[in-house]
């Protein structure tokens, strides 16, 4: 899977979890430019990718993540798999 079918999948993820139609999901997105990304919002996001992809991450991985593009890096790695 390509980054960008990646970055496409993640938008619509986080257009659904935060109703929000305008979020673009890109590599320097962070939870603080998105209204209600709290820490609840963030395991919604998390367990969606999760689903939505095929996969699991441990909590190391979760917490490292600095922004979206971290996260679609680390997708890529283990959709790869």
């Amino acid at each position: 899977m390509t980054l960008d079918a990646i970055y496409q999948r993640l938008t619509t993820i986080l257009r659904d979890v935060f109703d929000d139609d305008t979020l673009v999901a890109g590599p320097d997105l962070t939870a603080d430019q998105v209204d209600g990304w709290d820490s609840f919002a963030h395991l919604r996001v998390i367990l969606t990718v999760e689903k939505a992809f095929n996969t699991t991450f441990s909590a190391a991985q979760i917490s490292s993540l600095k922004n979206v593009g971290e996260l679609a890096e680390l997708i890529e790695a283990k959709v790869a798999k």
